[in-house]
């Protein structure tokens, strides 16, 4: 099970980020545990100086928007994340390295 916590003070962006990050998780049927974080305290802790912010299995992975789809897609679903085949890391050997009118996305 995943662990999103959505963090902002309250702000009406905190608000849509956290019904944006409930609604993909509904859609995705993700196992997941959303936590809203208020406290500016436990904010603090993440190091984050733009809300709201989505912290997924205590990485920070957006910050200072409402998120997209696309923004959490990669964070959410394991297989996705695990075959992006434009990584930094796999970038030689991926498809973006072959004729950019290819996709193997």
């Amino acid at each position: 099970m995943k662990i999103i916590k959505v963090l902002g003070t309250g702000c009406a962006s905190c608000v849509s980020a956290e019904k944006v990050v409930a609604s993909i998780v509904d859609e995705l049927n993700i196992e997941a545990k959303i936590v809203k974080v208020t406290d500016i305290e436990e904010i603090m802790i993440y190091d984050v100086m733009r809300t709201p912010a989505i912290v997924i299995d205590g990485k920070v992975v957006l910050a200072g928007k409402i998120p997209s789809k696309e923004d959490l897609l990669p964070f959410l679903v394991d297989n996705f994340a695990n075959n992006a085949c434009c990584s930094d890391e796999n970038y030689e050997s991926s498809c973006c390295s072959i004729d950019e009118n290819q996709s193997c996305c």
